[in-house]
């Protein structure tokens, strides 16, 4: 089988470099292509996979096609491709707001997997949530999902209202992380803490709390109630976000960035 990344930006890179360590491929059947006369260069000094700088050249022979640019290139990029395309390849999208009939009104195809993948991806903890058309099959699915996999983990999920509805959660959330690990980070430095210092004491909580909730299954509020004793300090700042309704505003924006994806996908 052979695969094809089109696009090396940041996510495209991030898979091509996962999909080389896949059993699946080998480095001969692992395509990508990029337009960067610069990107290209970097990409054969890695020496991971084939690299093009011509789709003529490559994308008549992948069966699978993974597309990897921003979303307002890909009218562009479907005129230039649709010409040199079969019905038989199948097309995974790591676009974001770009639905499975637009791609496949405009690259005239049927078997079309969309996803939703996210940042940790570059350091394969990533979460991947992917839906597809009908034309695909099961076991063209699996072999989607095996690479998709080689970033983290992936989610199937029933239709593309939940690709939108992830792109609020995994898509978008590292950054809701960031945004409360920089205000403790800030927080850390007011009290006198040095800059190194603040980072260890801010990336260990956020990691050690992480691998608590993974191996047990408890709750986030039994951890919470683990956490805080009854007029102690833990209590006292959860109390505080309490009264500033910080789990609400962190639940009205997961849900701007889901109304958002899906006015992406409505403008396109």
């Amino acid at each position: 089988m052979k695969t094809l990344v089109i696009g090396a930006g940041n996510m495209g890179l991030t898979y091509a470099e996962g999909m080389a360590q896949s059993a699946m491929l080998n480095r001969r059947n692992l395509m990508v292509f990029d337009k960067s006369a610069d990107v290209i260069a970097r990409l054969r000094d890695l020496d991971h996979f084939d690299v093009y700088e011509s789709l003529e050249e490559c994308l008549p022979q992948a069966d699978m096609v993974f597309v990897a640019v921003k979303p307002y290139h890909c009218d562009d990029l479907f005129e230039e491709m649709k010409p040199m395309v079969n019905k038989e390849q199948i097309f995974v999208s790591l676009m974001a707001g770009v639905t499975i009939a637009k791609i496949q009104e405009g690259l005239q195809v049927k078997k079309v997997v969309r996803s939703m993948p996210n940042l940790p991806a570059q350091v394969g903890k990533g979460v991947t949530s992917y839906t597809e058309s009908p034309e695909v099959s099961r076991v063209e699915l699996l072999m989607v999902r095996n690479l998709l996999d080689t970033t983290g983990e992936s989610i199937h999920v029933e239709n593309e209202n939940y690709i939108d509805a992830s792109t609020g959660i995994s898509g978008s959330g590292p950054a809701y992380v960031f945004y409360f690990m920089n205000s403790m980070l800030e927080a850390a430095r007011k009290m006198g803490f040095s800059k190194n210092d603040s980072k260890v004491l801010v990336s260990q909580t956020f990691e050690g709390a992480v691998e608590l909730f993974n191996q047990n299954d408890l709750s986030p509020d039994t951890w919470m109630d683990r956490v805080a004793s009854k007029g102690g300090t833990t209590r006292a700042a959860l109390d505080s976000m309490d009264d500033n309704n910080v789990k609400e505003l962190i639940k009205e924006a997961a849900y701007a960035a889901f109304d958002r994806a899906v006015e992406l996908g409505e403008d396109k």
